[in-house]
């Protein structure tokens, strides 16, 4: 049974502010008398349509226009991407459009879930991209296929990492080139730049190569420099943090200067500005200052960022974890400004000594075994070793 309704009839009803049950009232009929005019299962009488082009605020023509509009309701997308997936030569620009705004809601949500979580779901939309984009398409439906696989590729690399506890690089970065692949057949400048940040990620926080983070993230800063502010800031950044991990001081404050530059320009039309957080400077500023030993201004900087993210993220742990550092290192430093020169001893360590010291001298054992003389004709024994001399009576 084919399911036919008149669409445009229930969106006037909805735009003029009206329920079902409201517009039943009005008319002085059931609701479900409403439901089956909507459902094009019967028309309304000719007595009630002066009535519910009233309530309309349509005109008799008009309203007999919206009367006449039945329509097939569409395949629901993911019924049509079903389709597509069984006859992959019928693939269009809808069909491929189901499966990028669903990785898009995916990546929205990554940094409230566990990756755990997430994973599934993706591997599966990204297997019917990359599926789609080998075997049917052409032209524009083929472009929209690369970009899928561009997205979807990038988010599984990131939550394979995850969900390893950050030990499998070898296939996030299998994902990652994918991505970056993908995104040049499409010259999406953003798409290929965010692929090759997150790549960067690898080589600076898994397997500890500064120096091939900090070519990848020059690299993205570049892609990005002309096409989102947020995307080449946040390359700028995590290229600072791998100076720090040098030990490379100017290097690195260049590199926050060029990220404090870009997030200053960006605005609402950035494509990339929904990934854009206020705590980002702040947070990776505050990571580079305790990579340089500098305690002190990494825990002003951590606790900017604290304060500016607003809800419980992930995020959150790292800026916490890292605070407690910085606090841990300042307190150490203090310490160690406090202390003594060797050889020198303060008045209080002295008076401490003096305070500490035993009140009664204990009295050697005696290695004689002769007897020693106590009195005329006495002998005293020699004194056990826990006798005080001069112990109170």
């Amino acid at each position: 049974m084919t399911d036919r309704r008149r669409r445009r009839l229930a969106q006037r009803r909805k735009a003029t502010g009206l329920s079902q049950e409201r517009l039943a009232e009005a008319l002085g009929v059931d609701r479900s008398t409403v439901v089956r005019w909507e459902r094009a299962e019967t028309d309304p009488q000719p007595w009630h349509r002066p009535r519910l082009a009233a309530a309309l605020n349509l005109s008799i023509d008009e309203l007999a226009d919206l009367l006449a509009d039945v329509g097939q309701a569409p395949a629901p997308p993911d019924e049509r991407l079903g389709y597509v997936l069984r006859n992959p030569g019928r693939v269009d620009l809808i069909a491929v459009a189901y499966p990028r705004e669903c990785v898009q809601r995916l990546d929205e949500r990554y940094d409230r879930v566990p990756s755990t979580l997430l994973l599934a779901e993706t591997g599966e939309l990204h297997g019917q991209a990359t599926f789609l984009r080998q075997h049917g398409g052409h032209g524009p439906v083929q472009r929209e296929l690369a970009a899928a696989v561009a997205e979807s590729a990038t988010l599984m690399g990131q939550l394979v990492w995850d969900a390893s506890q950050r030990r499998d690089h070898v296939a996030s970065a299998a994902y990652f080139d994918q991505a970056i692949s993908a995104a040049q057949v499409t010259r999406d400048a953003v798409a290929e730049a965010n692929a090759l940040l997150r790549k960067s990620y690898l080589a600076l926080y898994g397997t500890k190569q500064p120096k091939a983070g900090i070519a990848l993230t020059t690299r993205a800063a570049s892609v990005s420099s002309s096409a989102s502010h947020v995307v080449a800031g946040l390359a700028q950044l995590h290229r600072a943090e791998a100076h720090a991990m040098l030990s490379q001081a100017k290097e690195c404050s260049d590199a926050l200067g060029a990220a404090e530059a870009h997030f200053t320009a960006l605005d609402a039309r950035d494509p990339a500005a929904n990934i854009f957080c206020p705590s980002h400077y702040a947070r990776l500023a505050g990571s580079c200052w305790l990579s340089l030993n500098k305690p002190n201004q990494a825990m002003l900087a951590l606790e900017d960022a604290r304060q500016l993210v607003a809800a419980r993220r992930k995020s959150t742990a790292v800026i916490l974890g890292n605070l407690a550092l910085g606090q841990h290192s300042a307190t150490r430093c203090r310490r160690r400004s406090v202390l003594p020169a060797p050889g020198h001893r303060s008045d209080r360590e002295d008076a401490g000594r003096r305070w500490t010291q035993p009140r009664f001298r204990r009295r050697p054992r005696t290695t004689s075994l002769a007897p020693r003389a106590h009195g005329p004709g006495r002998e005293r024994p020699t004194p056990h070793p826990h006798e005080f001399v001069g112990a109170p009576t």
